[in-house]
């Protein structure tokens, strides 16, 4: 059976979620994370991406990046495998796949869902049970985006930009956002979108993308996503 095609529109931000073979570990200590960080950051300027979001948890990754080119977030994510998997490897001797298959992208539509994203990205760690509060996750942009703590990873959306005049007002902004959370229906949402690959938005955002791929993008599929069972503990809870 041939690959379902993935949907990537340059200039249109996407949904990214790479998992660990069998959602085993993929980070054990902090210099692992701080070894993925480095990698996402020198491949997105290897192809061309703005980094909006991200969180590192313990068996998978989810990113929010703005890919320049069509093929900019395949290649990113390429790089990150070519070159953290063998690292993992080395350094804990062992052999073999560490992801679990292809990685899962969906493409976001701005209007209505790319906070929501953000916000779904960065709680990763509080809906595990990991932490309390967002900002006590050191693996995430959400200390960036919300704290205006500094970090050469993250390119603002315009989107994000539109939430005030100033650096200040616009972490302050973003900060309330936090304060309800997410619908289940939109949490279910965002699930099924990304795991189906299908562009995340309404009916005309889903026929401009077609329009702009010359292609049908089918329908995300009904019902909650399936989920494995946990075996890695806490950290399995983050979707």
């Amino acid at each position: 059976m041939p690959r379902k095609p993935r949907f990537f529109v340059p200039g249109l931000a996407t949904h990214i979620v790479q998992r660990g073979h069998n959602r085993q570990a993929i980070f054990f200590d902090d210099s692992d994370y701080r070894v993925f960080l480095s990698l996402l950051s020198k491949a997105r300027d290897r192809y061309p991406s703005d980094v909006h979001a991200y969180v590192l948890m313990t068996n998978h990754v989810h990113i929010l990046a703005t890919p320049s080119g069509k093929q900019s977030i395949s290649q990113l994510m390429q790089y990150l495998g070519r070159q953290y998997v063998p690292y993992i490897n080395k350094k804990y001797s062992r052999s073999g796949t560490l992801w679990e298959g292809r990685f899962k992208a969906s493409v976001v539509e701005t209007s209505s869902y790319l906070l929501a994203c953000y916000r779904y990205i960065e709680m990763n760690p509080v809906r595990a049970g990991m932490v309390c509060q967002p900002n006590d996750y050191p693996w995430s942009s959400f200390r960036k985006n919300a704290l205006q703590e500094k970090n050469g990873l993250i390119t603002e959306h315009p989107e994000y930009e539109s939430l005030g005049e100033n650096s200040t007002e616009r972490a302050t902004c973003y900060r309330l956002l936090f304060a309800e959370q997410l619908s289940d229906e939109k949490l279910t949402t965002l699930r099924m979108h990304t795991q189906s690959g299908t562009p995340l938005g309404n009916a005309k955002f889903r026929k401009e993308v077609e329009a702009t791929l010359s292609i049908k993008t089918g329908y995300p599929a009904r019902g909650r996503p399936k989920r494995a069972g946990r075996k890695s503990g806490l950290a399995d809870k983050g979707l």
